[in-house]
Order: C-alpha cells, then sequence, then structure tokens
C-alpha cells in the first residue's frame, strides 16, 4: 500500500512552534490558540494588521528546519516502513518558497534520515499524486484531477467540520489504519 503523508500539521509540529516563537516575540499580542483555529490557512484566523507578523514567523530562515515532530508521528512512520507500507511524504511549499524548500528536505533528513529525503513529493497540487491513502490535516484537497487516493484526515480544530472521512491521530492511527490495510487486502 502506498500511504501519502502530509508534513506540515502531520509529521511536523507548524502550529506549536508557530505560537511558542509568537508569544515570545508579541507578548503583549494575544496569539490565536491552537484549539481555536478557525481556517486551515493560519492567516486568515488572524486580523489584516497581524498578518505580517504571522508570515515573518513562518517564512524565516530555520523556522520549517526547527519544527518539532508532531508527538507519536515519527514512531508510526518507522512502523508503517517495518510493516512494508511504502510511505511518501507528500507535502506543498508555502507560496513564499525561499526558505521552505530546502528546510522541508533538512527537516526530513534530521527527523526520518537521508535515505527518507527520496521519498519526499513536494507538490502544490497533491491531486496529481498516485497513492492509496492521504493523511493530511487540510479539510478540503482539490486540484486539476481527481484523485486516486482516499483522504484520511489528520485531526485539528480547523477541520472538524469534516465528518465525511475517517480522522486520524498518531495516538490512535493503528485503529484506523487497520480498517483502509484489511479493505485493501479484500
Amino acid at each position: 500500500m502506498l500511504i501519502l503523508l502530509d508534513q506540515d500539521g502531520v509529521l511536523a509540529d507548524f502550529e506549536h512552534a508557530f505560537l511558542a516563537i509568537w508569544k515570545e516575540r508579541h507578548p503583549d499580542i494575544p496569539p490565536v490558540e491552537f484549539a481555536d483555529r478557525k481556517s486551515f490557512h493560519i492567516l486568515e484566523d488572524y486580523p489584516a494588521e497581524l498578518r505580517p507578523l504571522a508570515t515573518a514567523i513562518y517564512t524565516e530562515p530555520g523556522f520549517i528546519r526547527n519544527l518539532p515532530p508532531v508527538p507519536g508521528a515519527l514512531d508510526a512512520v518507522r512502523e508503517l516502513l517495518a510493516m512494508g507500507m511504502d510511505i511518501r511524504i507528500c507535502t506543498s511549499p508555502l507560496t513564499q518558497f525561499e526558505n521552505c524548500v530546502l528546510e522541508k528536505y533538512l527537516w526530513v533528513e534530521k527527523h526520518l534520515g537521508r535515505e527518507a529525503t527520496q521519498r519526499i513529493v513536494m507538490t502544490r497540487d497533491k491531486t496529481l499524486v498516485h497513492g492509496d491513502l492521504l493523511i493530511d490535516d487540510k479539510p478540503e484537497i482539490v486540484g486539476a484531477v481527481r484523485p486516486r487516493w482516499k483522504h484520511i484526515v489528520y485531526d485539528a480544530p480547523y477541520n472538524r467540520q469534516i465528518t465525511d472521512r475517517p480522522r486520524l491521530t498518531w495516538d490512535k492511527w493503528r485503529n484506523v489504519l487497520a480498517g483502509e490495510l484489511y479493505a485493501a487486502d479484500a
């Protein structure tokens, strides 16, 4: 089975790293806490006058490279690989990609090894990527074609309105994927 894993928000903890830096740099301006996020795109949760402050954080050199792993993500990836699953990291670069693209590769190398960088698929349109499953925190994924993969939603406050697809967190991934693996064998 070919499983596509999103990077930011699924493997790399973008949200909590962003909040930590915001609170350090702007202690007098309360951030939008992760539990209160309504939009997948972080800027949409901030008023226009604060958006440049937010953008400055996640586009700065080192931000993507230094994201901590989402708890349980790396163990799950290693276990899936040990089970014989074909795992690809299917990630979209930021629109301001100058630091992002290289740093996504550096993050994967740091946390999963140099060989894992050969498993990165970087694209702005994930519908073009072949796979059986896509685990992604983005609530709606649209693009040029109808995807061949099944979208499994990685749980986040901004995607809880999605109820027609399986939902996964790394502490419960085995329960969710067991059904998908069983269905694939049938």
